[in-house]
């Protein structure tokens, strides 16, 4: 066999690109290459330098999510092209090639799910799809998840991964700003919490609305937040901005968030949070004890100890 044989053969071993890598993976921030597993069981966290990767929605609600319990609502939703727009290719067609990237139809996945016992409405963006961008399909989404949570005495976690405002909806998408949050404040009305997470990253107009109306706003390590991107920032405003302006730790340092938590430790903190503003949502405190859901979550914990 001679070497292009050996090449052509090797070639064939590798992961296409929408496959998971099966061997080696190079961290984007201290370039560590690992093998692939390992950072796999820390839920894409590097074990070297610590650095947060993106993870799937998937493996997000594996990591949120008590086992077996995430029950999916909604799922027959699907986007439409109100304008017919078209730019390089047309709505129609991105929409169809991130379903076959993604196995979904739309960038965020809602459900109901136990959280350390407690009954919880989840919504979980997926940044693969579309950049996570929100759009008609995604604001009824949510807005039907905290209808659920309402009607059934539930707690809301969103955890958003996005882009902003889907520009191919134009109009349509800035929409679901203002629907999103005023379902979000009838949730408030009837004293039921709702707690944000911040992943990276979270732009636009996803940061711009119910993102930022969390009772409590959590954000991952290094989480990439803000609005606008700091070069259209500096262009517009004429000067130099901080290093690091637009990351979770920046924006814990000026007050705009309230907690940044380790991948890790996420479940364990949701569930504490859970049981603390839980007056509403029927969480038994005599039986749901946090140190109690500690010693049970003692032994996963210790499995992830590294991430």
């Amino acid at each position: 066999m001679n070497f292009g044989d050996i090449f052509k053969n090797f070639r064939k071993q590798q992961p296409s690109a929408n496959e998971a890598p099966s061997h080696w993976v190079k961290c984007p921030k201290c370039n560590s290459l690992m093998y692939y597993k390992e950072v796999e069981n820390l839920f894409q966290v590097c074990p070297k330098c610590k650095y947060h990767m993106r993870i799937g929605q998937a493996k997000r609600i594996e990591l949120l999510a008590d086992k077996d319990t995430f029950v999916e609502y909604d799922s027959d939703l699907i986007p439409v092209d109100p304008l017919g727009f078209v730019d390089k290719k047309s709505y129609k067609k991105r929409v169809v090639e991130s379903e076959k990237k993604t196995s979904k139809k739309s960038s965020v996945v809602a459900g109901e799910c136990m959280i350390g016992g407690i009954p919880t409405q989840l919504v979980v963006f997926d940044f693969s799809f579309m950049g996570g961008s929100l759009g008609s399909v995604e604001g009824e989404k949510i807005v039907r998840a905290v209808h659920r949570a309402i009607e059934k005495k539930h707690a809301v976690i969103i955890v958003s991964a996005s882009g902003g405002a889907r520009m191919q909806e134009s109009t349509f998408s800035l929409l679901q700003m203002s629907k999103t949050s005023a379902a979000l404040k009838r949730l408030s009305k009837q004293g039921l919490p709702y707690i944000s997470i911040l992943t990276d990253p979270t732009m636009g107009g996803v940061s711009a609305s119910f993102a930022m109306l969390g009772d409590v706003i959590i954000a991952e390590p290094g989480a990439l937040i803000g609005f606008a991107g700091q070069r259209v920032i500096k262009q517009t405003i004429g000067a130099e901005l901080p290093e690091g302006f637009q990351r979770s730790e920046f924006l814990l340092k000026h007050g705009f968030i309230d907690m940044i938590v380790k991948r890790r430790k996420m479940k364990q903190t949701i569930a504490d949070l859970l049981y603390c503003l839980g007056n509403n949502i029927g969480v038994n405190k005599t039986v749901k004890d946090p140190k109690r859901r500690r010693e049970d979550n003692i032994e996963s914990s210790n499995e992830q100890d590294g991430a």
